[in-house]
């Protein structure tokens, strides 16, 4: 539903009639009554050349009227007497005229010239509008569509859309809509380009409600509203129409949306692709959002209708100044009638502290937004330039429109954002002229807010970082999206760490010192600020936990531990190694541990490990372990990730081989930097795949002969205090990898808390057809990193 059926406020003076003919402004039109007014004094409606709709008082209507460009300000004034049933004199016709009627561009200058009108520009309009058709194509176009308006066509769609929405989401189901159509380029970019034209369509909807109801639409365009690109129709001559009429203009557009709903369910019933019923979800989502009356959407016009007040947001100022007892009295205050006030009263305190909440999110969370939509667009540049590198033209199509998907939000963000800050500046700034005390304390209060913006969005820790999957994105979450400053002990820095000992045991002296363990920081861990006091608050405990810490990885292991006490915040913990083993013992150990005992937080921990075994060993007996396991640990995620690939070989990979080996491990590598990014229902995914890749490459090596498979018991033995138990899988040569999930559980005196889910997989497989690659024996190349967040 388009902005821009409202009326506007006055604007600035213009010089006066004097002693001429007066004559109205050129395109001027006169709408009439409003009809079904919620005002006490129903307005009349007025509409300027560039479309601008005002309300005007019945008063200033009849002088409007009166005037034709050849009767003189007496004439005028005996005619609007007339009407008006009051003595009107001719100064007060000159008076109206100059003060009110010129003002707002309704009238000519006095030498005959075109009045300079400045358009109504509210925050929350239609931004960079595109017309598309005339008033006169507008017509033409949507002429024939306003016989589905007709009650015995009206009845049987609507209800066919009420049985196909059941249907759909009640019987069918989407699961295989969604598959179909992401698993199919073309099938998702017809979704898309038929979503698109729905938005269109739903335009549609509104002009032939229009002409419908006897009003004649306008043009038709495109432009952007708040985040997206939105289509809007002209309808302002709808204010000809009485109530019924105006709501079932606004109404038109879910109509159509229902009439697309229920052809796209033919258009199933004939084809039976499961894709084109994402249609029908698109449909329904978007009458939804219509249906919110909070901005400019068609619930906003359904309200502003059925109260007769043509311009919500014009009342909030008026509204909330009359919930002073002292304004209870005021005439504008008394403006609408009583059932109108109440409604618009509670229209107002829903949407002030909406909108103001929304603001302070949108301000809050936009660093991650940016950071979540720089890495979606990085995500698919890379699988945008595969498409076009293979010709796959829809799959680059689908592509870009994800990009296009995900940068759109920010823009429009930093558009609302922008407008804020320069409407703000400039009103602050014409209304302080010849005030220096307040324009002084208005730029310190500028100044404040800018450096209020600058903490909020400068780049430190995780603030710019993407947003997980595993996230609410609750109210509080957002709130608490800069998490609290803490110390941390950091490699070159003086710090402090919290010492544990048991009760009852002698604590270390300097003439009997004990040996201690020491948490450090890895590399490219920022320390964290200092309260800016001298005195830091009291560090957390280096280990929390009723069981003791996992030890670290001996020779040729590989371990991924992800520990997070801290409240509101991510660790992630991830190691990647390539291990070579050469006439010894495969003995290998890949282990992925994550802990957590905080609120509101999450520990991930992925560890990937490839072993290769060349020539003869006397024993393969690799083990792949995953533990995830929370204490006294509220609305939190331990997560870990296990993946072990162990493959035997007979003889040295090739040059050419080892190149390729060299070549994914890069790859790998590129993954494992950005994991971070990575949802988490897809890190296992991706590592089965590198793990067939390198089996590939291993196979097809020309210089590789085939060895028997040995084979080994696997064992599970139980875990920890934890309740998370740990697996031991000696991989046998030619194994199929087995998952195993391993959820977590609150630990020994812990509070019931929130289970966490830790798959751990052995994939082992020690492939016959894959022959070895030469490296030096037992030589572990472990790459974990760790980003606390």
């Amino acid at each position: 539903m388009p902005p821009g059926r409202a009326p506007a406020a006055p604007a600035s003076s213009a010089p006066g009639i004097g002693g001429h003919v007066p004559a109205r402004a050129d395109g001027v039109e006169l709408i009439g009554e409003l009809k079904g007014s919620g005002y006490r004094d129903a307005p009349a409606l007025v509409r300027r050349a560039d479309g601008q709709t005002l309300q005007l008082t019945p008063l200033l209507y009849s002088v409007l009227s009166a005037v034709d460009g050849r009767s003189s300000v007496s004439e005028v004034a005996d005619r609007v007497s007339r009407g008006f049933g009051r003595r009107v004199t001719a100064e007060n016709v000159r008076t109206l005229m100059d003060s009110k009627l010129l003002p707002l561009g309704l009238l000519a200058r006095a030498d005959g010239s075109q009045p300079e009108v400045r358009r109504s520009n509210p925050l929350l309009s239609l931004r960079f509008r595109y017309t598309v058709t005339d008033k006169e194509k507008t017509r033409r176009l949507t002429g024939p569509f306003a016989a589905l308006f007709r009650p015995w066509i009206v009845v049987p769609l609507v209800a066919a859309f009420l049985f196909v929405s059941w249907w759909v989401l009640a019987e069918k189901g989407l699961a295989s809509a969604t598959y179909q159509a992401f698993d199919s380029p073309g099938l998702l970019l017809l979704v898309v380009a038929v979503t698109v034209f729905s938005a269109g369509f739903h335009e549609f909807g509104h002009a032939a409600g229009a002409r419908y109801g006897g009003a004649t639409p306008g043009a038709m365009g495109a432009g952007l509203y708040l985040f997206w690109p939105a289509f809007y129709t002209d309808v302002t001559d709808s204010y000809r129409l009485g109530r019924a009429g105006r709501v079932r203009t606004d109404l038109g557009g879910l109509y159509f949306n229902a009439i697309v709903t229920v052809l796209i369910a033919g258009v199933w019933w004939a084809t039976q692709y499961d894709a084109l019923l994402l249609v029908v979800l698109t449909q329904i989502l978007q009458m939804i959002r219509q249906l919110t009356p909070l901005v400019r959407f068609d619930g906003y016009h359904v309200l502003a209708d059925v109260t007769g007040v043509p311009d919500l947001y014009h009342r909030i100022r008026p509204t909330l100044l009359g919930l002073l007892p002292w304004r209870w009295g005021h005439p504008e205050t008394k403006a609408l009638k009583p059932w109108a006030r109440a409604v618009v009263t509670l229209w107002v305190l829903v949407v002030v502290p909406v909108l103001f909440t929304s603001l302070a999110l949108m301000v809050i969370t936009l660093p991650r937004v940016l950071g979540t939509a720089w890495a979606s667009t990085v995500r698919r540049e890379g699988a945008l330039a595969a498409a076009l590198g293979t010709g796959d033209l829809l799959a680059a199509g689908a592509q870009a429109v994800m990009i296009l998907a995900a940068a759109l939000p920010v823009l429009g963000m930093g558009l609302i954002l922008f407008r804020m800050v320069t409407r703000g500046a400039r009103n602050m700034w014409q209304k302080t002229r010849g005030r220096p005390g307040r324009r002084a304390a208005s730029l310190v209060a500028g100044i404040a807010v800018a450096a209020l913006l600058a903490s909020i969005w400068w780049p430190s820790g995780s603030t710019y970082r993407p947003i997980q999957p595993y996230e609410r994105g609750t109210v509080a979450d957002a709130l608490a999206a800069r998490a609290p400053v803490t110390d941390r002990l950091v490699q070159g820095q003086e710090g402090r760490v919290a010492a544990i000992w048991p009760q009852g045991v002698a604590k270390p002296t300097a003439d009997k010192p004990q040996l201690a363990m020491v948490l450090v920081p890895r590399t490219g861990q920022a320390p964290a600020p200092g309260n800016g006091q001298g005195a830091a608050p009291a560090p957390a405990p280096a280990w929390v936990f009723p069981f003791s810490k996992p030890s670290p990885p001996g020779e040729g292991g590989n371990q991924a531990l992800a520990v997070n006490t801290k409240d509101g915040s991510v660790v992630y913990d991830v190691a990647f190694a390539m291990v070579w083993v050469q006439d010894g013992s495969a003995l290998n150990v890949n282990e992925a541990d994550a802990f957590a005992s905080c609120r509101d937080c999450a520990a991930v921990a992925v560890a990937f490990q490839v072993v290769l075994v060349v020539g003869q060993v006397h024993a393969v007996v690799p083990q792949n372990l995953a533990v995830a396991a929370n204490y006294n640990c509220t609305q939190c995620l331990a997560y870990a990730v296990a993946n072990q690939l162990v493959l035997t070989l007979d003889q040295p990979l090739s040059p050419a081989g080892m190149a390729q080996l060299s070549a994914l491990w890069n790859d790998i590598g590129a993954f494992q930097a950005t994991i971070q990014d990575q949802p988490l229902t897809q890190i296992q995914a991706r590592l089965n795949q590198y793990a067939a890749q390198i089996r590939q490459i291993i196979q097809q090596d020309p210089s590789t002969t085939h060895q028997a498979p040995s084979s080994a018991p696997a064992t599970t033995e139980p875990g920890g205090p934890s309740g998370a138990p740990t697996v031991n899988a000696p991989t046998p040569a030619a194994s199929v990898p087995d998952t195993v999930t391993t959820p977590s559980a609150p630990g020994a005196g812990a509070p019931a808390a929130p289970a966490s889910e830790a798959p751990a997989q052995t994939a082992a497989p020690g492939s016959t057809d894959a022959p070895p690659s030469p490296a030096p024996a037992e030589t572990a190349v472990p790459a974990p990193t760790e980003s606390p967040s």
